[in-house]
């Protein structure tokens, strides 16, 4: 601006620069994992490659070529991990004082008209709860009921089968 002196404005994108905030390092980290794991398939890709040395002639231009391109892949990846360890690390020192927020409180909930808790809504809760229960025990009584007709039908049509195939096998 017209009014700051010319050293102004570098200081304050310098202030800027300094203070990143957590989000901005968590994108910066995962674009740093991503291009841990391109290395890492490039590194395989190079040793996937590579023809062991057993006794085979090969290149040895070709063979210092891709020594190379591996030395420089692992030498890239050691400074990404140190990256990664530094983000992590302004990580937990930007959230190191924050109080913990219970799990509770970031769950959305509709409280109810009031928070009157009397004895008949209570009673009426265990009456439904205990209804709900009786329907559930009945529901499981004449389940069990149709597994057993259904178990007796399957013997009886096994039954069956083994008469026909004995008697197909009687006939020839």
């Amino acid at each position: 601006g017209a009014g700051m002196p010319p050293g102004a404005f570098a200081g304050t994108q310098a202030q800027a620069a300094r203070e990143v905030n957590t989000a901005s390092l968590c994108r910066i980290g995962q674009e740093t994992v991503q291009d841990i794991v391109f290395r890492t398939m490039e590194i395989f890709q190079l040793l996937r490659n590579m023809q062991l040395p057993n006794g085979v002639t090969y290149h040895t231009g070709t063979y210092q070529d891709r020594l190379g391109k591996l030395q420089e892949h692992l030498r890239q990846l050691s400074i990404l991990f140190r990256k990664l360890r530094l983000v992590y690390d302004k990580c937990n020192e930007n959230c190191a004082g924050l109080d913990p927020v219970p799990i509770e409180q970031l769950i959305p909930y509709v409280e109810e008209d009031g928070s009157k808790h009397d004895d008949r809504g209570a009673a009426s809760q265990l009456r439904f709860a205990s209804e709900e229960r009786r329907e559930i025990m009945e529901v499981n009584k004449k389940l069990k009921q149709k597994n057993q007709q259904l178990k007796q039908i399957m013997d009886q049509l096994r039954n069956l089968i083994w008469d026909i195939n004995a008697m197909l096998a009687m006939r020839n």
